[in-house]
């Protein structure tokens, strides 16, 4: 048995095996899928707004002076 590895995507269920390899194959393989992973979910309301902010019209932002007020 021999090992070899590549990357290919899944179209419609079935894995292509690219076309250097597909003679070395007989009728019996077996196949193990590395799945990567997913970027994370936003955990919290503030991770979701930062990654969708919300746009409001006419919004002006506060200069420095105008945040530090008292």
């Amino acid at each position: 048995m021999f090992t070899v590895q590549f990357e290919t995507k899944v179209k419609n269920g079935m894995i292509q095996i690219p076309k250097k390899y597909q003679g070395k194959f007989s009728d019996h393989v077996r196949v193990i899928l590395k799945v990567e992973a997913k970027k994370a979910v936003a955990n919290n309301y503030l991770d979701y707004l930062i990654a969708n902010p919300v746009k409001v019209k006419n919004f002006k932002r506060l200069t420095r002076e105008q945040i530090y007020v008292r």
